[in-house]
């Protein structure tokens, strides 16, 4: 349903003097959104240029590491399905990060994205970190965690998505 006027209450884009308290507020999750941007590209980069990482068996493989965490995990189901083809399961996993990472530092689809490494933390923590004791000891419960607001607020300022939305409201005359 469209209305015929604006109902946001925000003012600060009528003119009105901002101080720093609403650039900050504004601009708060941009340095999480760098982060985990960086670090998740960083990660998928990592294991796609590891010729050791993208093997079934040896030291520092895929396979190696997962037959490890095997019986640790909260639910090892879910390692069993990916021993069934390791290799392919890593390069998912590695493309997965790159995509991810890149899609919340350019803010495509930014909800989307950090689902994704939402999804990504989960399951490894549920997988590899699980026995991580004590479980603040393990990152991919503090990632999970971090991604959530991303989740939440998508990628609203200095993103392709921003740029689109701002787009669709000057073709619809700003009622969006």
């Amino acid at each position: 349903m469209t209305h015929g006027m604006r109902t946001d209450t925000n003012t600060a884009h009528l003119g009105s003097r901002r101080d720093w308290r609403d650039t900050a507020s504004q601009y708060a999750l941009l340095p999480l959104r760098l982060f985990l941007g960086a670090t998740f590209v960083y990660a998928g980069l990592d294991k796609l240029t590891d010729s050791a990482f993208l093997k079934a068996t040896g030291g520092g493989s895929i396979g190696e590491t997962m037959r490890a965490a095997r019986d640790s995990a909260a639910i090892p189901g879910l390692i069993d399905m990916a021993l069934k083809a390791p290799v392919g399961f890593g390069c998912a996993i590695a493309v997965g990060e790159l995509a991810v990472g890149l899609g919340i530092l350019l803010g495509v689809f930014g909800r989307l994205a950090a689902l994704g490494g939402a999804l990504i933390s989960l399951s490894l923590w549920l997988t590899v970190s699980w026995a991580v004791t004590p479980y603040y000891y393990g990152n991919d419960l503090a990632y999970l965690i971090a991604w959530l607001p991303l989740v939440l607020a998508g990628t609203p300022y200095l993103s392709v998505d921003a740029a689109w939305r701002a787009r669709g409201r000057r073709r619809s005359g700003g009622y969006l």
